[in-house]
């Protein structure tokens, strides 16, 4: 992946049937997969916010941007590399319960990563974590080599900005 960066775009746009299949599109046509993607309710009324994430070259993740920002339904496309945001992600891990009481590490390993026990019962044990991607990229290693995985998700990629308003904030008021 030379001269590839993972980008973070934020798309704001009206809560229309079919907008996510536009977006989507745009890095379709480019071939540029998309790494995670968050869709949710702004700050601002009636405007959705996607949170997209993308390894791709500054050139590439412009004009996808551009494309994206020409879709009738969108109010605003931006992207953003991790030192300009706000990031956070959540996963959830299922690991077996007998090799959480017979090995300590595997206990250690959860508290050191400031995870959270949310379910403890004789076959599985339920361990939230909130953080960053590599904080729980280094939790999944570690309970892989414990051997004692069952299941393992995470969500995409939430994101501010560091700047005190939503990027579209400007924009939504002059269109009211």
């Amino acid at each position: 992946m030379e001269n590839k960066k993972l980008y973070t775009l934020l798309v704001y746009s009206e809560n229309i049937a079919g907008i996510l299949n536009q977006i989507t599109a745009v890095f379709t046509r480019r071939q540029v997969n998309i790494e995670s993607l968050n869709v949710s309710a702004s700050s601002i009324k009636d405007i959705h916010k996607y949170t997209i994430t993308a390894w791709s070259d500054e050139e590439q993740i412009i004009k996808i941007t551009k494309q994206i920002e020409k879709k009738i339904d969108v109010v605003k496309a931006s992207y953003y590399t991790d030192e300009q945001l706000f990031i956070h992600e959540i996963a959830l891990f299922k690991i077996a319960t007998p090799v959480l009481l017979h090995n300590p590490e595997v206990s250690r390993t959860i508290r050191k990563h400031d995870a959270r026990m949310m379910e403890v019962n004789p076959t599985y044990s339920t361990v939230l974590l909130a953080g960053l991607t590599e904080d729980i990229a280094s939790l999944f290693e570690k309970l892989n080599e414990y051997d004692c995985l069952l299941q393992y998700t995470r969500s995409g990629r939430i994101a501010v900005t560091r700047s005190p308003e939503e990027p579209v904030s400007d924009l939504v008021k002059d269109f009211e």
